[in-house]
C-alpha cells in the first residue's frame, strides 16, 4: 500500500462521501508532477540554448510550487472545505495545462521536456477526475 493511501486509512475521522482511489491518485500525480517539473526545469537549465527555454523553466517552476501546494492541501482532511479543495484542483489543473503545453513545445528536442508534459497530462486528468467526483 502507498504511504498516502496507509495514511488516509489512519486519519481517525470520518472522510465522509469523497472517492478515496481518486482522492489517492490526485495526490500521488501531484508530487510526482511537481518532481517532474522542477527536474525539468534544472534540465533546461543545463541546455545549451537556455534562452530559448526560459519560458519553459519559469513554466515548470510555477507548476511544481502549484502541484506541490495541490499535494499538501490534499493531505489536510481536518476542517475540510469543499470549495477550496475544488479551487485548488482547478488551478492545479490549468498550470498542468499550460505547462504540459509548454514543454510539448519542446519535447521533440529535449526528453526531459517530452516526459514532464506527460506528467504535467497525468496530474491534470487526475485532477479533473477528482473535482467530478466531489460532492
Amino acid at each position: 500500500m502507498h504511504t498516502i493511501a496507509a495514511m488516509l486509512e489512519t486519519y481517525p475521522k470520518d472522510l465522509g462521501d469523497i472517492d478515496r482511489d481518486k482522492l489517492v491518485a490526485c495526490t500521488q500525480a501531484c508530487y510526482q508532477c511537481s518532481q517532474a517539473c522542477t527536474a525539468c526545469a534544472d534540465a533546461c537549465l543545463s541546455e545549451d540554448m537556455v534562452a530559448e527555454l526560459v519560458k519553459c523553466v519559469r513554466t515548470n517552476l510555477d507548476c511544481a510550487d502549484i502541484c506541490a501546494t495541490t499535494g499538501a492541501v490534499l493531505s489536510r482532511h481536518t476542517g475540510y472545505d469543499a470549495n477550496r479543495t475544488r479551487t485548488i484542483l482547478e488551478a492545479c489543473a490549468e498550470a498542468c495545462k499550460t505547462c504540459g503545453d509548454e514543454c510539448e513545445r519542446h519535447a521533440s528536442m529535449h526528453e526531459h521536456c517530452r516526459l514532464c508534459a506527460e506528467s504535467c497530462r497525468s496530474c491534470e486528468q487526475a485532477c479533473r477526475e477528482l473535482l467530478t467526483a466531489l460532492v
